[in-house]
Parts: C-alpha cells; structure tokens; sequence
C-alpha cells in the first residue's frame, strides 16, 4: 500500500504517497527489465486508483441551480421558475433550503419543450439537414500541451450548449478515456476499444458497437486501448491489400455510419504522426494544434506541421485533396506576465495571424487539480477552489471553446 486518501474539507482529494520498498531483484536484459518496471508501475498504480476510484465508482455529472441552467439556456431565472410553477417541464430535485437543481438532461428537455411553440428563436441547437458534420481534430507533436484536456472540455461545452458530441479516443494511452471514466487496462477489452473498429481482420466490429453512452448528457464516446497500437503494425503490413479499406479513410468510412446522430466529432489524436494522426487529419473538417509559446514547443509544432504536410500531400496522388473549414492554434498553459511567452505569443500572431486563437488558455491550478480526480472544470464544483482561481479559469476556458464555436457555426451559415 502507497497511497493515504484524505479530503482537503473544500472538496478537493488529496493523496499522500507513501513509497513501497524497492524492488531488489531485477532483471539485466532489456526486454525482461522494461516488463518488470512496467508491471511494479501497473500494479502499484491500479492499486492507487482502486483506492481514489473504486471499481464500483461511476462518474456522474453535478446538478445545476436555477441560474446556471437559465444561462445555459438563453432565458431568465423568473421565466424558468414560471416553468417550473405551471407544472411544465421534469420534475426537478430540491434542496432542503428548497432551491430547485436541474440535471444537463433536464436542461435539454426544456430546451426541447420551449423549441415545440415554433417561434422565431431556436433552443435546440443541433445541425440541420443542410448542414454538414463538423469533425474536429486536436492533434500536436509534444505530450503535455493540453490536448486532452481541451479535447474533453471541448466535447463538454459543446454538449452543455445543447450538442450532441462523439469523442474519439485515438491515443493508444487512453488518456481522453481515463478522463470519462474508464480504466483502459481493465475495463476495455480490443474489440471494446475504437481497435475493434479499425482492426483489419474478421473480427472487426461496426462503429455502432463500440459507441458508448457517456455520463454527461450528449456526449457519447469511443474509449482508445493499448490495443490501438496494433492498428499502427498492421496498418504497415495491409497497405495497398485489395478488399482492405486505405487507411486514410479508415476514420471517415467509420464516421458515415453515424454522421446522422451527431452535430461534432472531436478526434483526440495521439502526440505522434502515425497511421491513426493521419487518418484523423484526413477525416477532419477542423484542426486545432495546442501550441505552448514557448521556444521549444513552437519549434516542435512547426516540424510537425512540416512532416505532417509533406506525408498529406502524398494522398494528392490518390484523389484526395484536403480543404478544411478552420485550422486554428490554440495558446495553452499562457502565462500573460511571462515576459518571453508574451513574445512568442506575439510573434505566432504575427506571423500567423487568424490562424491564432484570438484567445488563449490560461495556466491554472484549477485544471490540474480538478484532474487529479479525473474531473474537468465543468465537473467540479466552484467551492473546491477559491472563487478568484475558478472564476479566472472557466473564463478563459469558455472564451477559447465559444470561440470555436462560433468558428463551427459559421461554417453552418449560422451565428453564435
């Protein structure tokens, strides 16, 4: 045992880590030595997460108050209160103090109920018959620049403002699945996994039987798996195979079988340019690259950019030439008194103008404590920080997802 759980009494978790004693006999060759550490690491670290997380735990999402779900909306607390004292609407839960809580899915059922009278403003936002699905993909070549965090508060936002989202998982870590929930080690068997829908041999699976139903209202998704890694090796032994789908369109084939129950799909790609990133790229109708401004980073990103367009260009020879709706960086972990992030904050602005974020995420405890219990800062509640660090932080986390946002709707004809 190596792990001590207490709370913090705002709500927070808090583990303390005591070491177990060191492993004395290891192997000298190299391959037995990485499955021994592998497996002192995956042991000891289920260990932990059955103690912060039991199996038994489901994740669920918190209830709104009065005012939250009327924001969320687009009407009044007294208009919703009227709702809710004429008998219309779910039954809602009430406090003691008898202060009314709305779940996501009542709020969506009261934007279904008030979009029935067919006036001119529209409550349901989902896309029209007219309107294409808009597939995102946030992809980069570093780990640890925010991807999947905004990848999940991204899917997230879309769904609070009435969306309905697929997630995609494709980094083989499963960092996007822990996020909703799911313990890839032990909980997603391959054909589970978005593996089971790429895999090239006979027991391939259909898109439709790996889509799972998540906690939070709107949001489904695809969970990733080690596995995934699997798709990387045979892709390179099946290219050109007759009969074998191509593997840059192995993503979009998938998609077509479900566009029509959902308005986004959100890709979190792998931090690599593999099989999975490119197919990702091909299917995507947006592309957002998380960019650190800092020196090495931006650096990073432009040798990806570099390599990633030189291996599309490729698919030019086989009819597919690609022409996405919006290619945006996003500014993450931005420190606005860094005098040098300031700089290089300035310099991707002018030398790349709308193809910036106007704006960017800020660096915040709030984010890296909220994933210390696998939670995002739409899931965790406000007094589990102080007001002045929640506030600052889902601030700017709505600035940057309402931004594209609007960015998604233009590309409807829509405004936001």
């Amino acid at each position: 045992m190596f792990a001590t759980i207490k709370s913090d009494g705002c709500g927070k978790i808090v583990a303390s880590m005591s070491l177990p004693a060191p492993h004395v006999a290891l192997a000298d060759e190299g391959d037995t030595l990485m499955v021994e550490l592998g497996e002192i690491l995956s042991n000891n670290l289920q260990e932990l997460r059955s103690k912060l997380f039991p199996p038994n735990s489901q994740k669920g999402l918190r209830s709104f108050s009065c005012a939250e779900a009327a924001r969320l909306i687009g009407v009044s607390d007294a208009y919703l209160r009227q709702i809710s004292l004429e008998g219309k609407g779910p039954e809602l839960e009430t406090t003691p103090t008898g202060r009314r809580l709305y779940t996501l899915r009542q709020i969506n059922e009261i934007r279904e109920l008030l979009d029935v009278g067919g006036g001119a403003r529209r409550y349901v936002k989902r896309r029209r018959d007219s309107e294409k699905l808009q597939v995102i993909a946030v992809s980069g070549f570093k780990g640890g620049i925010g991807k999947t965090i905004h990848s999940a508060h991204l899917a997230q936002y879309l769904a609070l403002q009435g969306y309905r989202v697929l997630a995609i998982d494709l980094d083989p870590q499963g960092s996007l699945s822990t996020m909703f929930g799911y313990h890839t080690e032990t909980e997603v068997q391959p054909n589970e996994s978005l593996y089971g829908a790429l895999r090239y041999d006979d027991e391939r699976v259909q898109i439709e039987e790996v889509i799972r139903e998540s906690y939070f209202d709107g949001v489904f998704f695809v969970p990733s798996s080690i596995h995934l890694m699997e798709f990387e090796h045979a892709t390179a032994v099946n290219r050109g195979v007759k009969g074998k789908t191509p593997f840059y369109k192995a993503l979009r084939v998938m998609l077509d079988r479900v566009e029509e129950n959902f308005d986004f799909v959100i890709f979190d790609c792998p931090p690599q340019l593999g099989y999975l990133t490119l197919s990702a790229l091909c299917a995507a109708t947006t592309v957002i690259i998380p960019c650190h401004p800092q020196m090495l980073d931006v650096s990073s990103t432009s040798q990806y950019l570099l390599m990633a367009g030189d291996l599309l260009a490729v698919f030019r020879d086989f009819g597919l030439v690609l022409k996405y709706d919006a290619f945006r960086f996003l500014v993450t972990r931005f420190e606005p008194t860094d005098l040098p992030q300031q700089q290089m904050d300035t310099l991707m602005r002018r030398l790349c103008g709308e193809h910036v974020l106007k704006n960017a995420m800020l660096k915040t405890t709030a984010i890296s404590d909220s994933s210390l219990s696998k939670q995002t800062l739409y899931e965790v509640e406000r007094t589990s920080f102080s007001r002045s660090t929640y506030d600052r932080a889902i601030a700017a986390m709505n600035a940057v997802n309402s931004e594209i946002e609007e960015l998604l709707l233009a590309v409807w004809g829509r405004k936001a």
